[in-house]
């Protein structure tokens, strides 16, 4: 049984891996912290409750646990996986905003066997999307990414868009001009240039998790998108990270490191 400790429980994502989690027979979520909402019962989709902790060293000291799931924000994310892996527990992060040294850093710190494993984006699909435009970018190099989310989320570019910028640069051959940054009437109207590659972010309510990639070519264009209409679309890759989190060690980026396995 994986004893899984869920961080950022009362939030929407939170709430979802707990009921994920609490669904599946070799897993159990053996606490569920969140300063804000410290106290309050939590609904883990089985027909029992969960008491929501305030402090999640003593959540891990009395629980025992083997992975910590942290979708809090970029601003406490890195304090929680300072204290789970000092204690030796795995992490499984979907949190955006830290960079890689500092990832880097993080795992480093852990002891020897635990592993800090971090996904830009937990759903499948979105995965399959950015194996497909690192493809596609070896023949189509003129590319432009749109993401679009929420109104509430705390980063832009988002984790995905950074995260496709990064494989359409490692494998496109060139790098071919972009213009009309030099006429823009606007600052910032050609979007944000990350590894060569320019990202548009879009906030608005009513959105999930959505992003495009275009391609552009002599007398042809081409578009992968993916489309997350609910939060739910995430649950499959967050249980096959806790599940699979254990036999690695150090840190991991990238779901599509454990969906062969």
């Amino acid at each position: 049984m994986i004893r899984v400790i869920v961080t950022g429980a009362a939030g929407k994502m939170g709430r979802e891996v707990v009921k994920a989690v609490t669904a599946e027979n070799d897993m159990l979520v053996v606490a569920a912290v969140d300063p804000a909402a410290a106290g309050t019962p939590l609904d883990n989709g089985n027909g029992e409750s969960i008491l929501i902790q305030a402090g999640l060293g003593d959540a891990i000291a009395n629980s025992n646990a083997d992975v910590l799931v942290d979708f809090t924000h970029p601003t406490v994310v890195e304090s929680n996986l300072r204290v789970a892996l000092k204690a030796g527990v795995h992490c499984v992060v979907g949190t955006t905003g830290l960079d890689t040294r500092t990832l880097e850093a993080l795992a480093a710190s852990a002891p020897e066997g635990t592993c800090l494993f971090v996904a830009p984006n937990f759903a499948i699909g979105a995965v399959l999307m950015m194996r497909f435009a690192a493809e596609a970018a070896r023949y189509m190099p003129h590319v432009e990414i749109i993401e679009l989310h929420h109104d509430r989320k705390a980063d832009a570019p988002s984790g995905t868009a950074l995260r496709t910028a990064g494989l359409i640069a490692a494998t496109r051959r060139e790098v071919p001009p972009a213009p009309g940054r030099e006429t823009e009437i606007a600052e910032g109207a050609r979007g944000a240039l990350v590894d060569d590659v320019t990202i548009h972010s879009v906030r608005l309510p009513g959105l999930v998790a959505h992003q495009e990639v275009l391609f552009g070519g002599q007398g042809q264009t081409l578009s992968l998108r993916h489309d997350s209409i609910d939060r739910t679309s995430f649950m499959p890759g967050v249980v096959l990270a806790v599940r699979e989190v254990g036999g690695h060690s150090g840190l991991v980026v990238g779901l599509e490191y454990l969906m062969g396995e």
